[in-house]
C-alpha cells in the first residue's frame, strides 16, 4: 500500500483529536474527521457510505470515542470493516480509567483491567486491542490544555478544593498525548501505552497552582458532599491511583514536554501550544 500523501481518518472529533488534526495537517497530512454531524472538514457518523470509503481509503485510522452505555458505537457500525481496512497504521484513545482504583498505587500497562466503574470502557478497549495486529491503545488520564484546565475553572469560579487526604491523579497536557500519538506513528510496536505526565499528585495542588498562577485565592476546602459535583467530576474521586508512563518513553522515545502541572500550566497562561 503505497501513498504520496499519508491519510489519517479520526473518528471522534473532540478535543485531543482535534489538536492533532491541526498538527498534522501542519505537516502535510491530509486528515479526514468524523463526528455526528458532518460539516466543511468533517463526515457524519451515519453517513456510512461516505465513511466506509474514508476507511478503505486511510493509511493511518484512529477512533477518539468512547462508550455509548454497555457498546462501542464504532466498533459496532464500523468494526469489522476497520479490521479489513488496507491501513498501515490503528490507534484508539482509551482512558486510564480503566484500571480501576488502585489505593493510591503505581499502575501500568500490564496492571489489570476492568476492575473499577469503566467496565465497558475496559471492554471496549479489549476489543481495540483485539481488532487489528496494527493496533495501538492510548490509555489517557486527565487531560488538560488551552482552554480547558484549572486555570479556566478558577476563573469561572467552578474550582474545588476538596477534603480527601491521599487522593492522587495523573494527568496529561493534551499536546503531550498528541505527541505520543504521533511518536507512535513513526516508531515503536503496537501495544498499549500511558500517556501521563511524570507528576501526578492530588487535585487540590494544581488548583492551589492555578490560583497562585492567578494571583486569586484559594477556593474554601470541602467535603464531597459540600462541592456537590457532577457525576463526571465526582468519578474522578471515587479511585485513586498513579500512572506510569515509562513504557511509552522507552518505545517511542517518548517524553511529555509538560512533565508537571506546573510547566503545563504555564504554558496555558501563556497561551503557549
Amino acid at each position: 500500500m503505497t501513498r504520496s500523501q499519508p491519510h489519517l481518518l479520526i473518528l471522534g472529533m473532540g478535543y485531543t483529536a482535534s489538536r492533532l488534526a491541526v498538527h498534522l495537517r501542519g505537516e502535510g497530512w491530509r486528515v479526514t474527521g468524523v463526528r455526528r454531524s458532518a460539516d466543511a472538514d468533517t463526515l457524519a457518523f451515519d453517513d456510512d457510505s461516505a465513511v466506509r470509503a474514508a476507511i478503505v481509503g486511510a493509511s493511518h485510522i484512529l477512533s477518539s470515542v468512547p462508550p455509548e452505555g454497555e457498546a462501542d458505537p464504532v466498533l459496532t457500525r464500523y468494526g469489522a470493516a476497520i479490521a479489513a481496512a488496507p491501513a498501515l497504521w490503528s490507534g484508539y484513545l482509551s482512558s486510564t480509567g480503566v484500571y480501576g482504583d488502585a489505593a493510591g498505587a503505581w499502575v501500568d500497562e500490564a496492571s489489570p483491567i476492568g476492575l473499577g466503574r469503566r467496565t465497558a470502557r475496559a471492554a471496549a478497549d479489549a476489543d481495540w486491542g483485539a481488532l487489528r495486529a496494527d493496533m495501538r491503545r492510548f490509555r489517557l488520564p486527565g487531560i488538560y490544555g488551552p482552554g480547558r484546565s484549572a486555570l479556566d475553572r478558577v476563573r469561572e469560579g467552578k474550582a474545588h478544593r476538596i477534603d480527601l487526604p491521599g487522593q492522587i491523579f495523573s494527568r496529561a497536557h493534551v499536546d503531550d498525548i498528541v505527541a505520543g500519538v504521533i511518536a507512535s506513528i513513526h516508531a515503536g510496536p503496537t501495544g498499549v501505552y500511558n500517556l501521563s505526565d511524570d507528576l501526578p499528585c492530588a487535585q487540590n495542588d494544581v488548583i492551589e497552582a492555578a490560583c497562585d498562577l492567578l494571583g486569586l485565592p484559594w477556593p474554601p476546602m470541602q467535603t464531597v458532599e459540600q462541592a456537590a459535583l457532577s457525576p463526571m467530576a465526582l468519578g474522578f474521586y471515587v479511585e485513586n491511583r498513579r500512572v506510569a508512563n515509562g513504557r511509552a518513553k522507552r518505545l517511542l522515545g517518548w517524553a511529555p514536554r509538560y512533565p508537571t502541572y506546573w510547566e503545563g500550566l504555564r504554558a496555558c497562561l501563556s497561551g503557549g501550544q
